[in-house]
């Protein structure tokens, strides 16, 4: 069974950073899949943020942050991260991780595609 586990949110001030954590468990080191991160926030849809293809590191980022954002992973943690910088009140959401199996990154960014989410965890923006 696949489980994303997700943590680093929290509430920073607006212009700081923070870096949010996931780690998978389930997936066996031969599969190629995507892992991303989505956010959500109140009254809004779901939508992706960034994305990170396990075979060959190939990363999307959404245009509000592009520039901001940082996705990267460890391998001998088998865990990802999800850095931004110069947070803004509107990045207020709630971030999931995600795995999408045999989907590149471009393709989990520009179709929204996901076999498994985690939990969410809170980030709050404060101006």
């Amino acid at each position: 069974e696949v489980q994303l586990v997700e943590s680093g949110g929290g509430l920073v001030q607006a212009g700081g950073s923070l870096r949010l954590s996931c780690a998978p468990t389930g997936l066996s080191p031969d599969d190629d899949y995507s892992i991303g991160w989505f956010r959500q926030a109140p009254g809004k849809e779901r939508e992706v943020v960034s994305c990170i293809s396990s075979s060959v590191g190939t990363t999307y980022y959404a245009g509000d942050v592009k520039g901001r954002a940082t996705i990267s992973n460890d391998n001998a943690k088998n865990t990802y991260f999800l850095q931004i910088n110069s947070l803004k009140p509107e990045d207020t959401a709630v971030y999931y991780c995600a795995v999408a199996s045999q989907t590149t990154s471009q393709a989990m960014g520009d179709l929204g595609l996901a076999d498994y989410w985690g939990q969410g965890t809170q980030v709050t923006v404060s101006s």
